[in-house]
């Protein structure tokens, strides 16, 4: 990967929906150029793929909070996996900080947040403690 293809990278992350042709007038360099670059840093596994940010406010989710979620060490990939499974679950990250996992959630309300947790999360076997915190406004990604 050379510097032409780190700058790919920033544009699309900027907006992935950047053309062919505006990259390569950025770039100073074909459109074809540009496609193949992409293609190989998509087949390379840099480029994973390609999606789009939404405001979850505004399509009725009205509680978004981010969980700190301990679990046993024993089940700790059992229990990746079962969260990865929720469509409630939006980000999942392993950490090295004070909780092992750390998950965005979307919910419709409070009470469907609290419902989730107890009913969902802590009801996976190897689940040992879950915290939350209800995102009030994202100033950022």
């Amino acid at each position: 990967m050379d510097e032409k293809d780190k700058k790919i990278i920033e544009i699309l992350l900027q907006d992935s929906r950047t053309s062919y042709t505006e990259i390569a007038k950025k770039l100073g360099i074909s459109d074809t150029a540009v496609r193949k670059r992409i293609r190989n840093l998509e087949k390379n596994g840099i480029i994973k793929g390609y999606t789009i940010c939404v405001d979850p406010h505004a399509i009725g989710y009205r509680c978004v909070a981010v969980l700190g979620i301990d679990v046993d060490s024993d089940r700790f990939y059992d229990v990746a996996a079962e969260l990865r499974k929720m469509k409630e679950v939006r980000c999942l990250d392993m950490t090295s900080g004070e909780n092992m996992l750390i998950a965005e959630v979307w919910a419709e309300d409070g009470e469907a947040l609290a419902k989730f947790i107890s009913e969902k999360i802590g009801k996976i076997e190897g689940v040992k403690k879950v915290t939350s915190s209800v995102v009030l406004q994202k100033l950022k990604g």
